[in-house]
Order: structure tokens, then C-alpha cells, then sequence
């Protein structure tokens, strides 16, 4: 058993050939989370692996706020920001997300990515706020996705496929990992909504999900080579729209820690390690996604 987990080489396949027109960039975000240093520690670490860029959650104190900017600048990395309301009272929520979202703009991210409203609001409660996103994004030209996430408004499939059918504006963030828990499978049997949904993607959280979980405990197992796959040929679909385009694609490596780690009993102990795991998803969608393909 321990002979045959050495001799593992995790697949990586390749995408089909897909010719770059000018103006397509390819930019690989690291996330801090469950990182234990400082931002600043975290840049650092960042750049000397090999990353374009950093998506982080927006800070919540201009002493923070300032850090982050400043050791993005000093370590030339791209900023993409993270932000999402927190209230149980829509109204509040809707005051909390515009305030959230109008300090994000002010540091000038390259994008702004939404943890937007909550599934147990109404849809129109949700609209409104994604319509003041899109006004915020039209006005400061910075572009403003929202996230497909558990506990968000675009929790599911088929709620999402509303709002995209009634939104034309709206643009996601596709993180479908969730979309596998939620659904409790590969989403086989939603093909029509995932056609829906891959078109109005400009964004991924490249993480890897299954039929019971957000997040498999090593996409290098060989046990998960079907699900690494599936979620490389929803990918594929973006980067060639992207690539065509000629438009800039982002990807967050956004494999994440105990708990979202599965962890042994009783110590707590990850059974893999973060980092090494988002690394190696940043090398294999650089490979895979790289403007010579």
C-alpha cells in the first residue's frame, strides 16, 4: 500500500489547444487564509513561490488596510479583495455590504469578489444588492464578482440559474466545489444550468469538491483523479472563452485548513499540507492554462 502511494504521479492531463488572442493574461491569486504569519510574512511567501497575485479578505482596520497595500506594492503582487455582509437583518446586511464594498474599491483591487447576501433572503432582497455592486463597479471600473458559496445567495445551482436568467450584469465568481456539496454529487445531472452558468464566469477558486464535501483531502491522491477531471473540464470551458476573448483570467488557489482540511481524531493533525497542496494547484493551472497552449 505505502509502495503504491510512492509510486503516485498526480495527473495532471492537458487542456486542448486553445490560441491566445492579444490582450489575454493568465494571473494565479494565493489566498492567506489559514495562513499564520503577517500579511506582509504572507507577500512574501507569495512571490517567492511563484504567484501573480493575492486575494484576501477585506481588512477590517485602516492599519491593516495600509499593510496590505503596501507589501502587495513592494512584492509587485496583484491585489484581488474579498468581501461579503455578515448581518441577519437584510437591511443592516445591505448597509454593512455597501460600506464593505465602497472601502474595497478605495484600495483599488483588480477585482472585488462578493460573499453576496444570504440564501435564506429573498430573491429581491439579494437583487438589490448585486445591483449596487454592479453600480459601484460601473462606476469605479473595477470589476465585481459574485461568489458561488454555501451560505450565500448563489449557494446552489438552481437558485443561481434565477438570478442569471433575471441579471444580465451579473457575473460570478465560480468556486462549483460548493455546488458538489450542496447537490451532494459531480452535477451530472444539471448540465443544462452548469451552460448557463460557465459563460458568465470571470473568476475561479480553484478547489477541488466531491459528492460529500467541499474540498478532497489531496487532489494528488490518485483516489480523486475523477474529480480532479471534472472540475479541470468546467475550468477548461472559462480559459478558452477567456483565451478567445483575449481577456484577463484570475484564478485563487483556495484549498483551504483544518476544518475545511480533514484532520485525524483526537489530535487535529491536517492530513496534507495546505500549502503544498495550493502550490501544486498553481503549478498545474499554470502549465495547463499558459498562453503557449
Amino acid at each position: 500500500m505505502g509502495t503504491a502511494a510512492a509510486a503516485w504521479t498526480p495527473w495532471t492531463g492537458t487542456a486542448a489547444p486553445v490560441k491566445a488572442a492579444a490582450g489575454f493574461e493568465l494571473l494565479i491569486m494565493g489566498t492567506n487564509w489559514g495562513y499564520p504569519g503577517s500579511i506582509t510574512e504572507f507577500c512574501k511567501k507569495a512571490r517567492e513561490e511563484g504567484y501573480d497575485g493575492v486575494e484576501i479578505w477585506l481588512p477590517g482596520d485602516e492599519k491593516t488596510r495600509n499593510e496590505l497595500k503596501t507589501a502587495t506594492q513592494q512584492h509587485g503582487l496583484k491585489l484581488g479583495l474579498l468581501y461579503g455582509g455578515g448581518d441577519a437583518d437584510p437591511e443592516k446586511h445591505a448597509a454593512q455590504f455597501s460600506e464593505g464594498l465602497n472601502l474595497a474599491a478605495a484600495m483599488n483591487p483588480i477585482y472585488i469578489n462578493c460573499h453576496s447576501g444570504k440564501d435564506y433572503f429573498s430573491f429581491e432582497q439579494n437583487r438589490k444588492m448585486i445591483e449596487a455592486s454592479h453600480t459601484l463597479g460601473e462606476r469605479t471600473g473595477i470589476p465585481i464578482y459574485h461568489e458561488t458559496h454555501r451560505g450565500r445567495c448563489l449557494f446552489a445551482a438552481h437558485t443561481t440559474r434565477e438570478f442569471l436568467e433575471k441579471m444580465p450584469n451579473l457575473r460570478l465568481t465560480l468556486d462549483v466545489s460548493h455546488w458538489c456539496n450542496v447537490h451532494e454529487s459531480l452535477l451530472g445531472d444539471q448540465a443544462a444550468t452548469m451552460n448557463t452558468t460557465l459563460p458568465r464566469v470571470d473568476h475561479i477558486h480553484a478547489r477541488i469538491g466531491h459528492a460529500e464535501g467541499p474540498q478532497v483531502n489531496d487532489p494528488r491522491a490518485p483516489e480523486w483523479e475523477q474529480q480532479v477531471k471534472i472540475h479541470l473540464g468546467w475550468w477548461d470551458s472559462i480559459v478558452a472563452r477567456k483565451k478567445k476573448e483575449g481577456k484577463r483570467m484570475t484564478i485563487l488557489t483556495e484549498f483551504g485548513p483544518p476544518d475545511y482540511l480533514p484532520t485525524l481524531p483526537y489530535t487535529r493533525q491536517a492530513v496534507a499540507s495546505q500549502w503544498d497542496i495550493n502550490v501544486h494547484m498553481m503549478h498545474l493551472l499554470r502549465k495547463r492554462y499558459g498562453t503557449s497552449a
